[in-house]
């Protein structure tokens, strides 16, 4: 996608795209299946994938719509890349969901409710955003380095492959 600004007919693609991902994010909720959460996967303007938060369905803190989207589009594509691709989501990615967009290396985010909103419903990352400015170990979980004698073997290790595949 470049920065263009987007004409008429993409504005509504858009919007009928982010009314998916509020129509997944309802019909979770009201399946019991999980979360108020729904996200998408598309590129150029063609839905790759659609996901509902799964946290509590799967017991996977990490199951959140727009990671679960993320992954099945890569799967779809057989890449662990969508440039070009763009993610929809009901809701402002949190902080995990934005890290994993990030390293899609997807080109936008579009959402439609604001982390004020969740955190209105009691979903606030609030907490996250403050602990990723910390030092590791002031965290609320703290992290600590422990002493080993060669930290840097995976490292030397991904250095020398010739064969590696760079992401």
């Amino acid at each position: 996608m470049t920065d263009r600004d987007p004409g008429p007919a993409d504005d509504e693609l858009r919007r009928t795209l982010l009314r998916r991902t509020v129509e997944i994010a309802v019909a979770n909720v009201t399946s019991g299946r999980g979360g108020p959460f729904g996200a998408l996967v598309a590129r150029g303007g063609e839905v790759l994938a659609e996901a509902a938060n799964g946290v509590t369905a799967g017991n996977d803190p990490t199951a959140h719509a727009e990671v679960e989207a993320i992954r099945r589009a890569c799967r779809r594509l057989g890449s662990f890349e969508l440039r070009g691709c763009e993610l929809y989501a009901s809701c402002e990615p949190c902080p995990m969901c934005l890290g994993a967009a990030h390293w899609a290396r997807l080109d936008r985010i579009w959402f439609a409710a604001g982390r004020d909103d969740a955190a209105a419903a009691g979903f606030s990352d609030a907490d996250i955003y403050r602990e990723i400015a910390l030092p590791p170990h002031e965290r609320a979980v703290p992290a600590r380095p422990l002493p080993h004698p060669d930290p840097l073997a995976p490292f030397t290790a991904w250095g020398r492959k010739a064969d590696k595949v760079p992401y």
